[in-house]
């Protein structure tokens, strides 16, 4: 089983609705910062390289490295094994990077059994690859499946967001989100995208790419 999928926005519409009437402070974040955005990626490498390409980067670091593989045509498993680590690396990624993009290009995962597979299973399978960890997973759970109740405690700025919009003294560390996130099942993935939308706002920067 699947669980909901996230196919539009009448489905965070839901889920936003839901969220606000369990926790008022999620109440506060819509009116601060509006509706959450959809947030759909199309499933498959590309958008899982997206993810890679991001990992322990500034949104704006990671737009910068995209576009230039975008440019150079960079972005699908037979072009990264073709390519040279000079080719990649004049595009910004990192020799670990390049690394790990070859290894998933190597892989052959099969992106459209993953569309099926429960929550869980989804993330094993993806972090049996190197290079992939769970953060990167989960974002790729949320935004290229759609999965309305994956949530990513891991990252930086949905701690602060949720430290901030709590009123924690600390920024909470990714086993207390997890925790904390619990009571916001069915529809962590929503609340992801309120606390990423809070962020914002809050710190007058993005907190993960569009």
């Amino acid at each position: 089983m699947t669980g909901r999928i996230i196919e539009t926005h009448a489905c965070i519409a839901e889920g936003t609705a839901h969220l606000c009437a369990v926790e008022p402070r999620f109440a506060y974040a819509v009116d601060q910062a509006g509706p959450p955005p959809l947030r759909r990626r199309r499933d498959g490498f590309e958008a899982l390289l997206s993810s890679i390409v991001s990992q322990q980067l500034s949104v704006a670091a990671a737009d910068t490295i995209w576009r230039r593989l975008k440019a150079a045509r960079l972005t699908g498993p037979r072009k990264i094994l073709a390519a040279s680590d000079d080719e990649l690396r004049a595009c910004g990624l990192s020799r670990q990077k390049i690394g790990f993009a070859r290894d998933l290009a190597a892989s052959r995962m099969d992106f459209r059994s993953l569309r099926h597979l429960p929550d869980e299973e989804v993330i094993a399978r993806l972090t049996a690859v190197r290079g992939i960890g769970r953060w990167t997973a989960e974002i790729y759970a949320m935004f290229a499946l759609g999965r309305a109740d994956v949530f990513a405690p891991g990252d930086l700025a949905l701690q602060e967001s949720a430290r901030l919009l709590f009123a924690l003294p600390d920024r909470p560390g990714e086993r207390a989100l997890r925790e904390m996130s619990g009571d916001w099942s069915p529809w962590r993935g929503v609340a992801a995208r309120l606390l990423w939308s809070y962020y914002r706002v809050a710190k007058d920067r993005e907190g993960i790419r569009e």
